[in-house]
């Protein structure tokens, strides 16, 4: 058998957008260090309902709606 063939695996600590912490153990970083999460289950509408409103990134959104606004689908 290989010998070193499975990561590091350690306890990180994890920081949600809300300021909470956890602990946890992980691949990721070294150990002890901090995982500053930008969206997590609290803040993604995916998780929400959709309560709150996707930022329009580079105007993606206005750019689709301009592009295919007047587009109808016809039986």
């Amino acid at each position: 058998m290989k010998q070193n063939l499975h990561p590091d695996y350690h306890i990180i600590t994890v920081q949600m957008t809300d300021g909470t912490t956890y602990q946890t153990r992980s691949t990721w970083g070294k150990e002890g260090d901090t995982m500053v999460l930008e969206i997590d289950p609290r803040s993604h509408p995916a998780w929400t309902g959709g309560n709150q409103r996707m930022m329009d990134h580079g105007g993606m959104i206005s750019r689709f709606n301009k592009r295919f606004g007047s587009f109808k689908l016809g039986k």
